[in-house]
């Protein structure tokens, strides 16, 4: 797998985050069709920049945590050609709320966040009680390796 990951914030202290990517990487190829040759870039943004995204590509005028956007959509699960599945645009400033709220550390939210892309990157979505569940449970079987549920050390 190659990964790229880039910061387009002023904060710093993330580029740590390519080791943890990576694992997961490794944990999900497990359960998810990945190639050995699969890229994916993840990009750090902040609430202003997220926002604008979130409108200007989805119609959606407000901030969220994460965005994934596939090089190609596809509608069976984990059926992709290409190696490079696409870009996963994490908010820091959401996974820092979503840290504390939730109780664990930012690094669990951070490689949370960064799972659930990558899934969406893999033709999974959550529209469906069924398909949120089985996300739900990929989600879990996936991070849990790395990072317990209570987490709370903080990165």
């Amino acid at each position: 797998m190659a990964l790229n990951v880039y910061n387009q914030t002023t904060q710093r202290g993330f580029s740590k985050y390519k080791a943890y990517f990576s694992q997961i990487f490794r944990n999900a190829k497990k359960y998810v069709d990945l190639r050995r040759g699969t890229v994916v870039s993840v990009i750090f943004v902040d609430d202003p920049q997220i926002h604008q995204i979130n409108r200007d590509y989805r119609n959606v005028d407000r901030t969220t945590d994460v965005i994934s956007f596939a090089l190609r959509d596809n509608d069976s699960e984990g059926d992709y050609i290409e190696e490079e599945l696409g870009d996963i645009f994490i908010n820091l400033d959401a996974a820092r709320r979503q840290a504390v709220e939730y109780g664990h550390s930012l690094k669990r939210e951070i490689c949370f966040l960064f799972t659930h892309g990558l899934l969406h990157l893999c033709g999974y979505d959550h529209m469906e009680p069924e398909d949120e569940k089985e996300m739900i449970f990929l989600q879990k079987k996936i991070l849990d390796e790395l990072v317990s549920q209570d987490d709370k050390e903080d990165n």
